[in-house]
């Protein structure tokens, strides 16, 4: 018996689906079908859509329409799945949470900026923006005049009870009833952790209800270092979008900013010399365990041991020299170009590297001995904020905190780029799902870029290191999505073009926001100071959250 394609079942599941693309296989289907369709997609064995990778609102001028990037982790494969609504003084769709865990901030950000209320999501306030703040940003039509929302000199009033919306079905009529959805009672014992404390390791603030040193719930609150990035895109033409993406996830620098050359080079067509992929994979290797220390350093830090916060500090300078060498920046590098490298590699960094391989594998052991072996802080770890396999999956939990709860997620084993293909390294995964393992994740992982740079440093190919590009670069009809595995997961960048020189629309798939949406249930039952560990050992950044 012939095997159907993923667009045959699709079809046959949705008959009121019209295939929108064929590469990537895109459908659109009217909403009403949505809450049928969702979780026949992720439950159906051969379509297996257990994954909602990107989650993205686009203002279509007639429609108001939600893109959704779906990926089977037991198949690999992957569609575009679209809706929309033509009401834009009261846009309303169905929300898809209870498919797909991690739709739950991404309906809230969709809302934020494009203002569609989800149907019977559980908590329709805004993300990012204040609750009084008027308009929708990513709207065309959005009035950006500084009057219309001056800056507030009050702090805002909290908000703690949450709109929702849900749907009553009677035959062929549909009800919307608005409830409220009570956050914290009166009577409920909250405290704030944030937005300023250094273990929220950014301006991000967590409203934490306690019952004695228990953590009851986790209400997390984002939007303080909010920039617009993905706003400020559509006013850039497609070099001037490439600073913005060292300044989000700012230890992932030249990841995110691979992702973003890689999709706007796919979209042009435009092939980048082996030289350029073996410089960017070498960077991306860096930036990695430049991350990692910066981890371990801050993370034994959060959990009192300062003397391992200064080991490594010290061997991260060892990388910051190398890129400071190559770049010229130590944290914002604004290395990578469409078509190539700003500049080629210093004449020293092979060597820099050599040494740097041979010198930090003694290191690791010492911070083993130091801090990994020390009987208090592994009971401050063990079974401590566990996230189980498919919590993981349908919250969209990547990277190595993905990776410790048995997720083979790794974009460059899945999706190979660069020059991964052409190398051996293992993919760290893990069962224990607790703090242990994401912390183990992360430190074993040092040893495969390590190993990664012993393979590449001695055979970086001649070449040209940039393409030849047009003086204005406009990108063809259509739409795109490339990641990369950046230091904390999957950074993907979604891009749809009109044929202009800006963006129609560009939407980061940010790592941090699936991490920061599973604090509540992992430090729900233990005491407020595992809360702390379970904070640090998810690694997220806030710049990276907020975009």
């Amino acid at each position: 018996m012939e095997k159907k394609s993923i667009k045959e079942i699709v079809l046959e599941l949705e008959p009121e689906a019209e295939v929108r693309s064929e590469q990537p296989f895109t459908v659109w289907v009217p909403p009403y079908r949505i809450p049928l369709l969702a979780p026949r997609l992720r439950d159906d064995e051969a379509l297996a859509f257990d994954f909602l990778v990107c989650m993205t609102g686009v203002d279509e001028g007639e429609t108001l329409d939600v893109v959704y990037l779906l990926r089977s982790t037991r198949h690999g494969h992957e569609m575009v799945l679209r809706t929309g609504t033509s009401d834009r003084e009261n846009p309303e769709l169905p929300s898809v949470v209870e498919v797909w865990a991690t739709a739950n901030l991404n309906e809230r950000e969709v809302y934020d900026f494009l203002g569609i209320r989800f149907i019977n999501h559980p908590d329709m306030r805004r993300l990012f923006l204040r609750n009084d703040w008027v308009g929708y940003p990513l709207r065309k039509d959005y009035n950006a005049d500084p009057a219309v929302n001056p800056v507030p000199l009050e702090s805002e009033e909290t908000v703690d009870v949450a709109p929702m919306y849900e749907a009553h079905v009677e035959g062929d009529n549909v009800d919307i009833e608005e409830k409220e959805n009570v956050v914290f009672g009166d009577e409920e014992y909250v405290v704030n952790i944030g937005p300023q404390h250094p273990a929220t390791h950014g301006v991000l603030r967590f409203r934490v209800q306690l019952d004695g040193e228990i953590v009851r719930k986790v209400d997390v609150n984002c939007g303080y270092i909010h920039r617009g990035i993905e706003k400020m895109t559509e006013s850039l033409t497609y070099p001037q979008t490439l600073a913005l993406t060292d300044r989000l996830d700012y230890l992932s620098a030249h990841q995110n900013r691979h992702a973003l050359c890689m999709c706007i080079e796919e979209a042009l067509g435009l092939e980048v010399s082996d030289r350029v992929k073996y410089i960017r994979t070498i960077m991306d290797e860096l930036t990695r365990i430049a991350s990692h220390l910066l981890f371990w350093s801050t993370f034994c830090m959060d959990l009192g041991a300062l003397t391992a916060f200064f080991y490594g500090f010290r061997d991260r300078e060892k990388i910051l020299d190398m890129f400071e060498e190559s770049c010229g920046g130590r944290l914002i590098m604004n290395y990578n170009t469409i078509g190539g490298v700003m500049q080629d590699i210093s004449p020293n960094l092979a060597h820099r590297i050599k040494t740097f391989v041979k010198y930090l594998p003694p290191m690791l052991k010492e911070y083993h001995d130091v801090f990994t072996g020390n009987i208090i802080a592994r009971q401050r770890m063990q079974g401590i904020g566990v996230l189980d396999y498919d919590a993981a999956v349908s919250n969209g939990v990547t990277g190595p905190s993905g990776r410790a709860s048995g997720w083979s997620c790794d974009v460059r084993k899945k999706h190979p780029y660069g020059v991964y293909d052409r190398v051996e390294f293992d993919e760290v995964i893990r069962h224990d799902g607790d703090v242990w393992g994401r912390y183990m994740v992360r430190m074993d992982e040092i040893l495969q870029s390590l190993r990664i740079l012993e393979q590449l440093v001695d055979n970086i190919p001649q070449g040209e290191w940039q393409a030849k590009t047009k003086p204005v670069i406009k990108l063809p009809e259509g739409s795109w999505y490339r990641s990369v595995e950046a230091s904390r997961g999957e950074f993907g960048v979604y891009i749809e073009s009109r044929g202009e020189k800006y963006p129609y629309r560009m939407k980061f798939r940010s790592p941090g926001l699936p991490l920061i949406s599973v604090v509540d249930p992992l430090a729900r039952g233990g005491k407020i100071a595992d809360l702390i560990a379970v904070g640090g050992s998810l690694d997220y950044v806030v710049p990276d959250i907020d975009r």
